[in-house]
């Protein structure tokens, strides 16, 4: 084995291996990091005294040959202890292995995907081992096709803690009331309540006009059982939204509305999520595209996150001057991808890690990976990684299953829970031939 750095004593030799070792695995959800106080919620930069945030930045301190081995020692605050632990993690480049104190957090087989983790079953007050071990995918078919992220290895990574009693998730969009005078924001939070004993967990919104006015304002408590979850609906009239419709196409970029989630505890503000959304009203009737009624034409590219924001802001905003209005990623984005194309109205049909061209006509059982059932819990879970992250951005019309990866079981039942958890926007399959998993 051969070492690299001087990390590797710390990661190996600090803390001794634990006996038990507790389930752990990846979650899906909205991508969020709250942020402590107001102003740097709205302005999005964390101030040096965020203590609820640590960027993770993990070295290489160990190879041989076949897998790579990076690491961090995390210094972790009682406070944190207190609390939910997460990791969001980004380009690692390859298949990985998380370990967190010598106790396996997850096994993940897709690298371009960012991936968010719950550490709070492994995490102890002081100095912990955070690893990932990059090895050989077990299932490379999978992203045979798919183009290597031009980011660093782990930019965009990161810690964060949120309090036992916050906002564990929520669903966002802003679109048309029934009678098509005004705009409905279609809003639900999932309140979390991580004690053992029930709690009450408050939970608030505002909304902004994109020129700055408060629209709307609510605070609601609710009281959630031990170790659970519940949701808040909400369903508020957004009066002039007509006035600032998110359309593409348009000679300016689009307005957005802000919206802000809040929690407090005892009369003091905990954690904030600062959103955006555009009224938006694409639909996908008979193989057409309209926008507030209107026929629209998609003009696609292929387009994939630069190296960083300022790069990829660049080439979209060339795209657009070329007439290009839909953007077709080979793989899921960094969060920032979508804002972007939120902002400079830019249409996305999202795309999971799915790109198996090998044998993607042979229809035979395992003849090609998309009817190899083996591989349905995979396929799934690309999907879902795919759907969670991106669900609350106007910005994203439709979903596709991956790229021209041939056809049958596992393409059937992605499609089929995709069907379920998204009712509005279409979902394609690119090599269905006719058959029924595709809306086109």
């Amino acid at each position: 084995m051969k070492k690299i750095g001087i990390l590797a004593a710390a990661l190996v030799f600090a803390l001794p291996p634990l006996a038990a070792q507790t389930p752990g695995g990846r979650i899906h959800r909205t991508e969020v990091a709250p942020y402590r106080n107001r102003d740097e919620a709205e302005t999005r930069t964390r101030g040096k005294d965020d203590a609820a945030y640590m960027v993770f930045a993990p070295e290489v301190f160990l190879s041989d040959g076949r897998s790579v081995s990076a690491g961090q020692v995390l210094d972790i605050p009682y406070a944190w202890t207190d609390g939910c632990i997460f990791l969001h993690l980004e380009n690692p480049g390859a298949a990985y292995t998380l370990t967190l104190n010598d106790r396996t957090v997850a096994e993940v087989e897709d690298p371009a995907t960012p991936a968010e983790f719950e550490l709070t079953p492994y995490v102890r007050e002081g100095r912990n081992a955070l690893i990932v071990e990059l090895r050989p995918s077990r299932t490379p078919a999978l992203q045979e096709g798919t183009p290597a992220p031009e980011g660093k290895p782990f930019a965009g990574s990161y810690l964060y803690m949120q309090h036992k009693r916050s906002i564990a998730d929520f669903t966002l969009s802003l679109v048309p009331d029934s009678t098509q005078r005004f705009g409905v924001l279609r809003l639900d939070i999932a309140a979390r309540n991580a004690c053992n004993y029930e709690e009450t967990v408050t939970v608030g919104y505002d909304v902004y006009s994109p020129q700055g006015k408060l629209l709307d304002y609510s605070i609601t408590d609710l009281t959630v059982a031990g170790r659970s979850c519940d949701t808040l609906h909400l369903a508020p009239y957004v009066y002039g939204t007509y006035a600032n419709k998110w359309e593409p196409d348009a000679k300016n970029d689009p307005p957005l509305y802000r919206v802000m989630l809040f929690t407090r505890r005892d009369g003091a503000y905990k954690e904030y999520i600062p959103l955006r959304t555009g009224f938006r009203d694409i639909a996908c009737r008979d193989g057409r595209w309209y926008s507030f009624g209107r026929e629209i034409v998609l003009r696609e590219a292929r387009c994939n996150a630069a190296a960083d924001r300022t790069a990829t802001r660049a080439a979209m905003v060339q795209l657009k001057k070329q007439g290009i209005n839909t953007l077709r990623p080979d793989h899921p984005q960094p969060a920032w991808y979508y804002d972007l194309c939120d902002e400079l109205g830019l249409m996305v049909i999202d795309r999971a890690d799915i790109n198996a061209p090998a044998g993607r006509t042979d229809r035979r059982v395992g003849g090609t990976p998309s009817n190899d059932p083996s591989l349905v819990d995979e396929y799934l879970e690309r999907v879902r990684a795919m759907y969670y992250r991106s669900r609350n951005h106007t910005c994203v019309i439709a979903y596709a299953l991956g790229g021209a990866s041939g056809n049958g079981y596992n393409m059937y039942k992605a499609y089929q829970w995709l069907k379920s958890a998204e009712t509005q926007r279409p979902v394609f399959c690119e090599d269905a031939d006719g058959e029924w998993n595709s809306d086109l």
